[in-house]
């Protein structure tokens, strides 16, 4: 701001003065041009050519011309005529010098080239008589120059009858304007020296008062607690009393060392507390894990088919279930469901939705009945307003044949006599738990000896990937077939590996369960 307010008061004092002794200058170059131009007569220019400046009268005049170029401190006094047809050349006929400088005096008849456009217009506007006023100047202070920064000041010689015979130009040089203008720059530029000087001596002592040592502080304080967790007791704003910015750190910095300290003691509470819910949902896990059947193969003493099934939750528990039970010697009863949700609100709805199917299928109920039975249970004491999707089947073991019933689930995936996978579109009911009176529909299928039947939950499908792609039934399909007459254990194996190389590093959306079963 220093530096702006100063280079704006010296343009406008650079100005100021420039303009003030400039008008100066040309009042004093018009003067004394005007009073040369009494001593010459215009009605006797040609004379004074024709004699080539050796009559008494020629000399009378330039000897005038002289004196007073000497008494006025001009530099030139001369007379000239241009060449009226371009202005391009001017001859001289007086020329007087000051005795006190070495400038180069023209002698009479000189003819020199107009020394650029600037003179050419004057000489054109004199001669032609369209001045505005009855004199021009030419202020040379730019560029190179001959005879240094001058000012020139013309009037015309006009005759009796009041045409112009030549011009007469006093020329002055602006040594005194150049001084002075050089000797304002001089003391401004010391004035802004020595006051930027002072400024910042100030401006430092302030800063060093009302900013670096309360900073310092501050930074020592952030430091000590950094190295000690702990508060000392003592406010840093018992020390740093600034209203400003610096301020209002103090006071934050005492307030986030009181928080710190605060949300450490908590911290230590909620990560105790955290362990405590991590044991207990470890121990949900196992209990879960238990309720399904995880000891394969199941049957060992039965060579007529064999079952495998897995659950991967997406949390420490899931909503997924499958399970598989013999009713009787001849009957396998095979369960896959997805309760609505996740965690530990599906868990529980899962838990009670396992045993109460387990209960109504252990009962010997076809399937249908047991979906319809079970969703009556459900919505009656349904206030969560949860649901889950369940297909239901028996096997007949000794034929094949296979009594189902689905509500709302994924569609089965079944390998026949094809020898590949192929989704057995079957006719979907309601989920569990949606709405009370629900019907359902129970549909047969046959299984003959080598079919295999995939059962899975929308976990599979519906893995996502970091494009947010889904995996697909198409996916499904074809992971099974890349081995379709494998046993279920290695069949399970190779949808899992297609759908963990499909979904890469993105995380695990939903729980994901399989139940697989070959007639053997």
């Amino acid at each position: 701001m220093l530096i702006v307010f100063s280079t704006i008061v010296s343009v406008i004092g650079y100005r100021g003065i420039t303009e003030a002794l400039l008008d100066q200058y040309n009042k004093g170059a018009l003067l004394i041009a005007n009073t040369a131009a009494l001593s010459v007569n215009a009605d006797d220019m040609d004379s004074y050519i024709n004699s080539g400046g050796e009559t008494q009268e020629y000399k009378a005049v330039w000897e005038d011309l002289s004196q007073l170029c000497n008494s006025s401190g001009s530099t030139f006094i001369y007379v000239i005529q241009p060449d009226v047809t371009d202005y391009e050349h001017i001859t001289f006929f007086f020329s007087t010098i000051n005795e006190e400088t070495s400038y180069t005096l023209y002698d009479f008849g000189y003819v020199r080239q107009t020394t650029n456009d600037d003179y050419k217009e004057k000489y054109k506007k004199l001669y032609e008589g369209t001045s505005s006023s009855e004199s021009e100047i030419v202020i040379r202070d730019k560029g190179y120059i001959e005879t240094d920064a001058h000012i020139t000041a013309m009037v015309p010689l006009k005759d009796s009858s009041g045409k112009t015979r030549g011009i007469l130009c006093v020329q002055r040089q602006m040594e005194n304007l150049t001084n002075v203008r050089r000797s304002y720059v001089r003391k401004v530029n010391a004035a802004l020296v020595i006051i930027a000087a002072i400024v910042v001596i100030g401006q430092c002592f302030y800063l060093y008062r009302v900013f670096l040592r309360p900073i310092q502080k501050i930074t020592n304080e952030a430091g000590r607690f950094a190295r000690e967790n702990v508060t000392t007791g003592e406010k840093l704003t018992n020390s740093v009393k600034n209203k400003d910015e610096i301020g209002v750190l103090a006071r934050s910095i005492d307030t986030m060392e009181e928080q710190i300290v605060s949300y450490v003691d908590n911290l230590t509470k909620v990560t105790a507390e955290k362990e405590r819910i991590s044991t207990e949902l470890s121990l949900a896990t196992k209990i879960q894990t238990s309720m399904l059947p995880g000891i394969f193969p199941p049957y060992p003493h039965r060579s007529d088919f064999s079952i495998f099934a897995s659950m991967t939750p997406a949390k420490e528990v899931g909503g997924d279930f499958y399970d598989f039970f013999l009713i009787d010697d001849d009957h396998l009863a095979m369960i896959i469901a997805d309760v609505s949700g996740k965690g530990i609100p599906a868990a529980l709805f899962m838990m009670a939705s396992k045993i109460l199917l387990d209960n109504l299928g252990l009962s010997g109920a076809e399937p249908v009945e047991v979906l319809t039975k079970a969703n009556e249970q459900i919505c009656k004491d349904n206030k969560a307003d949860m649901f889950v999707t369940v297909w239901y089947g028996v096997l007949e073991i000794s034929t094949g044949k296979v009594k189902a019933a689905n509500a709302g689930h994924e569609y089965p995936a079944i390998k026949g006599k094809d020898g590949v996978f192929t989704l057995f579109k079957d006719k979907h009911g309601f989920v569990l738990g949606g709405m009370k009176g629900m019907k359902y529909h129970q549909y047969e299928f046959q299984m003959d000896h080598g079919d295999t039947l995939f059962l899975y939950t929308d976990g599979v499908p519906e893995a996502n990937n970091d494009k947010d792609e889904m995996f697909g039934t198409d996916r499904m399909i074809d992971a099974l077939n890349t081995q379709p007459d494998a046993q279920p254990e290695i069949l399970l194996e190779n949808v899992k590996n297609s759908v963990t190389k499909f979904v890469n590093d993105a995380e695990q959306f939903d729980d994901l369960t399989m139940l697989c079963i070959k007639r053997t």
